[in-house]
């Protein structure tokens, strides 16, 4: 790598950069019923049904069409509050384990970003009342009087579930496993999901929800989403292939070797139009690129005198001063180790959370190197993972670096290693970049039915090297809550020592289909003897002395 690297610099103006520096959002918003919040706020007098005078009238046996009914909105009566993700313990659950290590290198986050959704639209409901019936006048009423107060109401923070573009909130999850120390790992924790952010806003990606109408374009929730940053199709394919390529030539100048040939897949041709894969690989590649930009600003020279005379803020940011460029303000020498890296974004057509359920929702990961990320599927109990392993031995990743690796060795435990990392993909890892060692991540996408899955599961190489995926989810199956399955999780990992005492870290989400986690394949029952059986291998003495 050249020591004068060019920083690739991106087209968003100060005004909008500063939008992307502030606290992660690891809480959601929902609505919950006003009178389970104030009991006592409830009229005593009135009638309960909300129905006007004209369109409340007694059912008759026999009249023909609907029956009239309230079309409630969801500013009458219940009440926005705030609850913390992590404090959620019968929707999300994490439980993390330092093993035999001196410290632990392993990191998560989970919260709620600001991107637009893409979920795949729900079919649109044809069945109407007749047209002069007062069904049918009060429900288009109440539509004009719920958007009204939605424009009224959401000048400030928002007042609904909605995130602030006006679709319903994208979930974040993600597990971070470093090696050779917790630097690349923390960056990750605390930088990726502002990448991803900032990503979309200059790929103007538009919203999955979006309607045409006569005033422009809209969102499903009647909030205007995101524009493109160009007014036609060909300019907006322009500037897309401009912003990819400037990224390209970075890599290419910048670190050279696999990277002179590199072209993402996510940077196709064939498909101009961004897309939330493209948005994720250009966020994974320039995380990567600005911590290695950072790194090379370092010195090994502690007698350096040229550096001993720079001012501090020598390497301040104009745009954004009061934030410091390096991932850790107190670092002194280039960080040579890397992390592996697997998130989820979970989206839903409606403002319903994606747990419901009756609620469809929309999955893409994004993954490099060896954490995991898995399914339980409900119909028959079995898992379904979203990743792959990014070792040597996968002869997809051998194929893509048998040109410009060295070459492949065995180490005593019979695993491929490339210049002596297990990972062909992660972030970091400095002196390997030259040779293929790529943060290009795997992007997968699924749509889940209501009720079709019963929870995922993020894990990192400390759970997986000791327990095969089906275990993993058979020992969240027993648990009452994602909590409590998550510590089943790292609790079995520690006990069976497949990591050798690795650090270990899961992460549990509930999904639609939680209440029935046991009904297909005959629960968890397939895999509890196996595990019992590795329970009594662990604690048996004579194995600890071979």
């Amino acid at each position: 790598m050249r020591n004068s690297p060019s920083v690739f610099t991106s087209p968003l103006s100060c005004k909008a950069r500063a939008t992307f520096y502030r606290a992660f959002h690891d809480y959601f918003v929902t609505h919950l019923p006003s009178s389970s919040l104030h009991p006592d706020s409830r009229s005593a007098s009135g009638p309960q049904h909300q129905l006007p005078r004209s369109a409340s009238k007694p059912h008759q046996p026999g009249e023909k069409g609907p029956t009239p009914a309230p079309l409630l909105g969801t500013n009458r009566d219940t009440t926005v509050v705030r609850i913390p993700l992590r404090s959620a313990k019968h929707h999300f659950g994490v439980s993390v384990s330092r093993g035999q290590r001196p410290y632990n290198e392993d990191t998560y986050q989970a919260g709620v970003i600001e991107v637009p959704a893409f979920a795949k639209p729900r079919p649109v409901n044809l069945t109407r009342a007749p047209a002069n019936s007062p069904l049918q006048a009060y429900r288009e009423k109440q539509r004009k009087e719920q958007e009204q107060q939605g424009q009224g109401d959401r000048g400030g923070e928002g007042t609904s579930a909605d995130g602030a573009s006006g679709d319903p909130q994208v979930f974040y999850f993600g597990v971070f496993d470093g090696h050779g120390g917790s630097e690349c790992s923390d960056y990750l924790r605390e930088k990726l999901h502002e990448s991803i952010e900032e990503a979309a806003v200059q790929y103007g990606l538009e919203s999955t929800l979006k309607k045409k109408n006569n005033g422009g374009t809209q969102s499903a929730s009647g909030q205007a989403g995101i524009t493109a940053p160009a007014a036609n199709s060909s300019s907006t394919d322009t500037y897309v292939s401009t912003l990819q390529q400037k990224l390209i030539n970075t890599w290419r100048e910048n670190v050279g070797g696999y990277f002179r040939r590199f072209k993402p897949k996510a940077f196709s041709t064939d498909t101009p139009t961004p897309t939330i894969a493209t948005i994720l690989t250009h966020a994974f590649l320039q995380t990567d690129l600005t911590f290695l930009l950072a790194q090379l600003r370092f010195t090994t020279d502690s007698t350096d005198s040229v550096r001993s005379d720079l001012p501090l803020n020598a390497h301040d940011s104009l745009d954004s001063p009061s934030h410091h460029p390096l991932p850790t303000p107190h670092q002194t020498a280039p960080f040579k180790g890397g992390s592996t890296a697997s998130i989820a974004l979970i989206s839903t057509p409606t403002p319903t959370p994606f747990w419901h359920p009756s609620t469809p929702s929309t999955i893409y990961t994004a993954h490099c190197g060896d954490t995991r990320i898995l399914l339980s599927r409900v119909s028959d109990g079995l898992a379904v993972p979203l990743t792959t392993i990014h070792h040597p031995s996968s002869p997809s990743e051998s194929e893509r670096l048998r040109r410009h690796a060295a070459a492949f060795v065995t180490d005593s435990f019979g695993e491929e290693r490339m210049s002596g990392l297990a990972n062909t993909r992660a972030f970091g890892d400095m002196a390997s970049k030259r040779m293929g060692v790529s943060a290009e991540p795997e992007i997968r996408h699924i749509e889940l039915g209501p009720s079709e899955y019963a929870f995922m599961v993020l894990v990192s190489d400390g759970v997986t090297a000791g327990c095969a995926d089906q275990e993993i989810v058979d020992l969240v199956k027993e648990s009452r809550t994602p909590e409590q399955g998550a510590r089943a999780v790292v609790g079995f990992a520690g006990e069976v020592g497949g990591g050798e005492g690795d650090n270990a870290t899961a992460l549990v989400v509930r999904l639609g289909g939680w209440e029935r986690r046991d009904e297909g394949g005959g629960g968890a029952m397939g895999t509890r003897e196996g595990r019992e059986w590795k329970r009594r291998e662990a604690e048996d003495p004579r194995k600890a002395r071979t």
